[in-house]
């Protein structure tokens, strides 16, 4: 691998950053933490209640800003309940000491973002969320606001992942993804009130405590469409198959920033390898997390709501996607992987 590519890293390379102890951990790694172009990160011992949430600027720590805004103090290594609703800052088991070359990204895991939950990554003196500066030296933190369900996570608990990079990748491509509002099961919206979710508990919980299945209704013109409610939660389908190449990763992005009317996709990271016939992962789709805003707004099948935006790596990863096993690979229309399959629809 050429020391001047830029990209993003792929397995083996975060593994030798790993090993130069550019990632340092409080725990050892557990084996499936390091993905084919990103790292999941876990939680620490501790999270704050916080009034609000914050970017500590470059003149502050983290942990100062929370002294300023903490309501009071979890201990997570026996479990606590996030409320949604509520704010929280919890320390990450993995700080970096980052070559002076290579600065990251974060985004929320799949599982997370199909659960409603919005995390963000901070650091140090940080002045934007979710980016991590090169060469960054320091701990990192996780703000964390459920916003349907309340859920349950401990120490290890693994909510967002990060991405590491050299230089400034060049974007490969882009396409747009459009929504799928056909078939007797057109999507899942939230329901209000439900129980608690465990954030490490998968294939345990019965989706019909969580979930409501939505139908689409064709308009006179014959085309599916779907209301969306505001303020409320959905999941949905992409219209097309999604493929990432093995020497490429993607991220979902919202279609068009000044369409206010709902946002798509908060967890945005496609590895290499997702949907692709060499990583058996043929005809997989995009599963999109869907909120409505301010205004009752009407979805039509095959409307586009996000674009997905590709980029290359350093070089090709030596593990792709669902190398360890995956909930998501070959995927239709499907919830977390918290939730058993949805009755009459496996």
């Amino acid at each position: 691998m050429s020391e001047h590519i830029a990209g993003i890293l792929p397995y083996q390379a975060i593994e030798a950053l790993v090993d130069q102890g550019a990632v340092r951990v409080d725990t050892p790694f557990v084996f499936d933490q390091i993905q084919p172009a990103s790292l999941d990160l876990r939680l620490g011992g501790h999270a704050w209640r916080v009034r609000a949430s914050f970017l500590p600027g470059r003149a502050h720590t983290v942990a100062d800003r929370i002294a300023d805004v903490a309501m009071h103090k979890l201990d997570l290594s026996a479990g606590a309940v996030l409320e949604r609703g509520c704010v929280y800052i919890a320390e990450l088991q993995e700080r970096l000491d980052l070559p002076t070359h290579i600065a990251a990204r974060a985004n929320p895991k799949s599982s997370t973002g199909r659960v409603d939950v919005f995390v963000r990554l901070l650091t140090d003196k940080g002045v934007a969320f979710d980016d991590v500066a090169e060469g960054y030296c320091g701990p990192l933190y996780l703000e964390i606001a459920p916003q349907t369900f309340s859920v349950l996570v401990r120490t290890g608990t693994r909510l967002n992942q990060l991405r590491l990079k050299r230089g400034e990748p060049r974007k490969l491509a882009t396409c747009n993804v459009g929504v799928d509002l056909t078939g007797a099961l057109a999507g899942f919206r939230a329901r209000r009130h439900a129980p608690v979710v465990d954030l490490d508990k998968e294939d345990g919980h019965d989706p019909r405590d969580f979930w409501q299945p939505m139908e689409s209704r064709p308009n006179r013109h014959g085309v599916g469409e779907l209301l969306l409610d505001p303020g409320e939660f959905y999941i949905l389908a992409s219209k097309e198959a999604i493929e990432i190449p093995a020497d490429q990763a993607a991220e979902m992005t919202p279609i068009d920033p000044s369409v206010g009317e709902f946002r798509v996709h908060y967890a945005g990271f496609f590895d290499p390898g997702f949907g692709t016939e060499e990583a058996l992962g043929a005809g997989s789709r995009a599963v999109l997390e869907v909120r409505s805003h301010e205004t009752p707004f009407l979805l039509e099948d095959g409307q586009t709501v996000a674009r997905l935006v590709y980029e290359p790596l350093t070089e090709r990863p030596s593990r792709l996607y669902g190398f360890h096993g995956s909930h998501y690979q070959r995927q239709g229309l499907k919830l977390s992987k918290h939730f058993k399959v949805w009755p009459g629809s496996a």
